[in-house]
């Protein structure tokens, strides 16, 4: 499978663009802390056209807030069956799932990154996870995982000179 081909990008939140902790405060409010480079290389997938969409277990409404803020379409949140979220979403877009890169971090994740032509670990990810990889990040996540993996993704489109040009 050539990452060329890839038409859709999809997410899981924690653990991908975030740390993967769960903080919460007195009153039970639940804090997460997102990188804004990973927001920007998710705007950057959706300028040249590759779709975006995040896929995740919890619900949070700080997670919801940020996904509408980055301009995510695609965005499924509590759902703990990720194979069925993506493949409704394939059916949706008229996507096959060789178009398809997935960051998953964790065991939940591998059912639907199982279905993916381009499968992707941020490089704290599960150990097991990451030795069925296509590619496992430098970075961890929350600390540009996603980022990474948007660059990678434009590099192998030879788009990521031309978005870099957009901020000479």
């Amino acid at each position: 499978m050539s990452k060329a081909t890839i038409r859709l990008a999809v997410f899981d939140v924690d653990g991908v663009l975030t740390n993967g902790q769960l903080y919460r405060q007195d009153d039970g409010q639940e804090i997460k802390a997102f990188h804004s480079r990973d927001g920007l290389g998710l705007k950057a997938l959706m300028s040249f056209g590759i779709q975006v969409a995040v896929i995740t277990a919890r619900k949070a409404p700080l997670v919801d807030q940020r996904m509408a803020e980055l301009g995510i379409e695609h965005y499924v949140s509590g759902c703990e069956d990720k194979q069925t979220a993506l493949t409704e979403l394939l059916q949706r877009l008229s996507l096959s799932a060789d178009e398809v890169a997935y960051v998953g971090d964790d065991l939940v994740d591998w059912p639907a990154m199982s279905l993916c032509g381009f499968k992707c670990v941020p490089g704290d990810g599960d150990a097991w996870l990451r030795e069925k990889a296509d590619y496992v990040t430098h970075a961890h996540g929350g600390f540009g995982a996603a980022r990474e993996v948007a660059e990678k993704i434009l590099a192998d489109q030879n788009l990521l000179d031309a978005w870099r040009d957009r901020f000479q």
